[in-house]
């Protein structure tokens, strides 16, 4: 932190309202926060906690429908709430900079990244007549993007998720702002990407002196990116200090319930009777050359040899191993997790399992049967088996149908009932993901993330499957709906032996729910084990990468929290 002791931003009694057909909803009531020169702030809470509109007014973006009603936002001396528009074009990139949330919809797609940020150059008049092509190359290498010059004449579809956030961060650091504004700058990424990006834009930082407003969902990477924490809920800011001290010794209840609900990569698994006993024998009978162990030896998934090639458009006889023989077992009434970096295999495996897409080679065996064998009606029948849950609570219902039609869809589909027996039923699914009866008449629209989740669900159990497969199922929620739905799916698994195939990204939430794990990389298979014995014992580097990458993995929670 710089010497200056006073703050480069000063919020004072903050309140922010937005206008709706029924009525003002206040947003942010008396919000008081201060980021000092070369600070790092984090902004926790889950969605709807106004830290996104918090952060956003800082620099004069908030939705038309929103308006400051009351308070100040002090700048370098200026109070905010008085800048014309005119003012705020130039505070904005040149002052405050912005690294948005979304790398896939904030960069445009037709505009190769060198032209976007010349543009961003220009707006700011940073450029002073220096060579423009040099310039960004220049921005684009300190954003951390090898091969730079090249990197700057192709376009957004050609880069990776962790590449274009890059290439973001050179934007928002383009004009050298005091203040940057980080809005979740990497919850899409994967942890190895997300570390090296916040590695690199913590130095870069501190290098130019730019102090941090982070605004994230993750108290793991809060309490490691941030010297002080801010939390906020329903609009208010509920505690605020140092990060570590708020993180071992939460005082708000609100607070206290986010530090309990955090995944941990020190936190033990849900159900203790299903995870293998650290002292048990079975506990030590598996390695990267054996298959889970259980008494029966009674899989319900067995994986073996599974490759899938992809013809590469215009490149003639050239193939893609996206899958390359891959083989694992998932045991009857357990979580198997599949984990990896994106491209490593995960979801192409996890169609081939669901039949959605034909290996190229090697065999799936589902109750001890051959699939690629089965019939068309065998088929069918074996959606009835087994069903998915998607990793977007948004897209994965229809908007037009109401919820109950949703629920009822596969029943119908597989010819389940008359009408009055369908309709208890939906009834009973509701029930059991805890939502009400009354939710059936709604619309997908009306709903939360976190509801619209146990919807997904409640329809995947429509048809009494024996697996599921949860593809990033919990990724998209936040930390207090994360939890619940995971242990809403552990209670599922008790009461119903179902077996989960998991596929994420996110290790912390594979030691809270999975029995078993496989590590994939680039498409193959590189260890599996059962998760004790892997968080315990990582055989490969790559594994303990993915591990030692979580955010805030060595800081010790409070409440119970190893």
């Amino acid at each position: 932190m710089s010497d200056n002791s006073k703050p480069l931003l000063e919020l004072k009694d903050l309140n922010i309202t937005f206008s709706s057909s029924g009525g003002n909803v206040h947003a942010v009531r008396g919000a008081n926060l201060e980021v000092y020169p070369g600070e790092t702030v984090a902004i926790v809470g889950e969605s709807g906690s106004g830290k996104s509109t918090t952060a956003m007014s800082v620099i004069g973006l908030l939705p038309k429908n929103g308006k400051i009603e009351g308070g100040s936002i002090v700048f370098n001396g200026e109070d905010l709430t008085k800048a014309s528009e005119k003012r705020f074009q130039q505070i904005r990139g040149a002052e405050i900079g912005l690294v948005p949330q979304d790398p896939m919809s904030n960069l445009n797609p037709v505009w190769k990244i060198g032209a976007q940020v010349t543009e961003s150059l220009k707006a700011n008049n940073a450029l002073d007549g220096a060579d423009k092509d040099e310039k960004v190359a220049q921005l684009l290498t300190e954003a951390g993007l090898p091969d730079a010059a090249k990197k700057a004449k192709q376009y957004p579809h050609e880069f990776s998720g962790g590449m274009r956030q890059r290439a973001l961060i050179g934007i928002g650091l383009a004009a050298r702002p005091q203040l940057l504004i980080a809005d979740e700058p990497t919850s899409a990424l994967d942890v190895t990407v997300q570390r090296k990006i916040l590695d690199h834009l913590a130095s870069l930082t501190e290098e130019l002196g730019t102090a941090v407003l982070l605004v994230t969902h993750d108290l793991g990477l809060a309490a490691e990116r941030a010297e002080h924490l801010v939390v906020m809920h329903r609009g208010r800011i509920v505690e605020s200090g140092p990060s570590q001290e708020i993180l071992q010794n939460p005082q708000h209840p609100y607070t206290q319930r986010l530090v309990q609900a955090a995944p941990s990569i020190n936190t033990a698994r849900y159900s203790d009777n299903v995870t293998v006993n650290e002292n048990s024998d079975a506990a030590d009978s598996q390695s990267t050359s054996g298959e889970p162990i259980n008494a029966d030896n009674d899989f319900i998934i067995e994986v073996a040899n599974l490759t899938k090639e992809f013809a590469q458009r215009g490149r003639g006889k050239d193939v893609f191993k996206a899958v390359d023989d891959v083989s694992f077992n998932v045991r009857r009434g357990t979580t198997l997790a599949m984990v990896g970096e994106s491209g490593s295999g995960k979801s192409t495996i996890a169609n081939m399992v669901l039949q959605l897409l034909e290996p190229t080679s090697g065999t799936i065996k589902f109750n001890g049967e051959d699939v690629s064998k089965f019939s068309k009606k065998q088929l069918f029948n074996l959606r009835e088996k087994m069903q998915v849950v998607f990793q977007n609570p948004y897209g994965s219902l229809d908007p037009m149908y109401s919820i109950y039609k949703s629920i009822e869809e596969p029943l119908i589909l597989h010819k389940r009932g008359n009408r009055k027996e369908r309709q208890k039923r939906v009834a009973e699914l509701l029930d059991m993901v805890a939502m009400p009866a009354s939710t059936m008449q709604r619309f997908p629209n009306e709903l939360s993330g976190g509801q619209r989740q146990r919807i997904a669900i409640a329809r995947a159990m429509a048809l009494n499957p024996e697996v599921l497969v949860l593809d990033e199922a919990v990724s998209a929620l936040d930390v207090l709906v994360q939890d619940q739905i995971l242990k809403l799916l552990q209670n599922l698994q008790d009461e119903h032996n179902l077996s989960y195939l998991f596929i994420t990204h996110d290790l912390a939430v594979v030691r809270q729910s999975a029995d078993d794990v496989v590590v994939l990389q680039n498409g193959n298979l590189v260890e599996k084990n059962t998760t004790e014995n892997l968080f315990r014992n990582a055989e490969q580097e790559y594994t303990r990468n993915l591990i030692n990458s979580v955010p805030g993995m060595n800081i010790k929670l409070g409440n119970g929290q190893a």
